[in-house]
């Protein structure tokens, strides 16, 4: 995710909108100012999962989203964890 995303607490938010909408992953910040995030759900969780991040943040702006799939792992262990 690009936009006004880093020093705003994006990560807490994202975290937390994981752990309510039960999404298993993580989120890191990137040196380019962008945020990577891996999550893991169902199709439509994931889908309120993204729109949350795009809209739901007070202070950040994202300015876009790049997805893509990948395949579910063994063991996608628990929570949302911030790197």
């Amino acid at each position: 995710m690009n936009g006004k995303v880093q020093g705003v607490g994006f990560r807490w938010f994202a975290r937390e909108t994981a752990s309510r909408l039960g999404v298993r992953g993580w989120a890191r910040n990137r040196p380019d100012g962008t945020v990577e995030l891996e999550a893991e759900a169902e199709a439509a969780t994931l889908a309120a999962f993204v729109r949350e991040l795009e809209t739901g943040h007070p202070y950040a702006r994202v300015g876009a989203v790049a997805s893509q799939g990948l395949p579910a792992r063994e063991d996608p262990g628990e929570g949302f964890d911030i790197r």
